[in-house]
């Protein structure tokens, strides 16, 4: 399948998980009536509160959440990228930011956790630190579907180009990006990063976004967007909850590493 449908949802989580489930379904509802083959939830979407609390309602992989996410996938024939969830088991008692892909069977294909954690303090705006109680991962992921090669990131990641052009020389055609990107750091630097790394290695960027007063008492950006391969801004959601669908082309891909074929002249990796 060379076009296919997909769609970014945007929402805002609370410390409500049950509440956050029922929104994040029912986005995915209506992106897949609406012909999406491959829907994309932002980073913690099924829990955000604080971070004593973080411990608690972490799961293990797999666990209801990813049941829950199975399920819903196997009901609406789509390929489903729960954005992130909090998983337990890192190192020192440390929780993971895990990112998990689902068949139209409903089964869980791949996970992948959060490699770089946002460590900053912006005087006055935004203060966080990730790594109190999240763990690190350390293997870039990609998983080949029927639909196209998906590499997976979140958030913070998207700083980092030498992950994407790993994902890509892994074979990612489309790169994930869900994220609690905050506003601060969205403003100055949300889109020209997302097309930079969409342009850099000629792939489609899908980046669902958080939006709105989060559980921390700081903003986050919204601003889902998709970017395509020639850094073409394919669509960018408006404030709220909403679902932001776009064509993934890979013909055109192909077109356009064809005709500037710079990752075949890559010569560091």
């Amino acid at each position: 399948m060379s076009v296919f449908q997909a769609a970014a949802v945007q929402m805002a989580a609370t410390p409500d998980k049950d509440a956050n489930l029922a929104v994040a379904e029912r986005l995915a509802r209506e992106a897949a009536a609406d012909g999406a083959a491959l829907v994309v939830l932002p980073e913690v979407f099924s829990w955000r509160g604080p971070r004593r609390e973080e411990s608690a309602v972490a799961e293990a992989i797999p666990g209801p959440t990813t049941e829950y996410c199975g399920r819903l996938a196997r009901e609406l024939g789509i390929y489903l990228v729960a954005g992130s969830i909090l998983e337990r088991g890192g190192a020192k008692d440390k929780l993971h930011n895990t990112s998990c892909v689902f068949s139209p069977e409903g089964r869980l294909l791949t996970s992948y956790r959060k490699i770089h954690l946002f460590d900053v303090d912006l005087p006055g705006q935004v203060s966080v630190r990730e790594s109190d109680t999240r763990a690190h991962g350390t293997d870039p992921v990609v998983v080949s579907t029927s639909l196209a090669t998906i590499g997976l990131s979140i958030c913070y990641d998207l700083r980092f180009p030498e992950l994407y052009r790993r994902l890509v020389f892994s074979g990612a055609t489309v790169v994930t990006v869900p994220a609690a990107f905050t506003a601060a750091t969205g403003r100055a630097h949300w889109e020209v990063l997302l097309r930079t790394r969409a342009i850099e290695n000629q792939v489609y960027v899908l980046a669902p976004n958080q939006f709105g007063r989060n559980p921390h008492g700081f903003d986050d950006y919204g601003h889902t967007m998709a970017v395509g391969p020639w850094g073409e801004v394919l669509g960018c959601a408006p404030t709220g909850e909403t679902v932001l669908r776009v064509s993934i082309d890979l013909d055109h891909l192909a077109k356009v590493r064809g005709e500037l074929p710079c990752l075949k002249h890559a010569r560091l990796s």
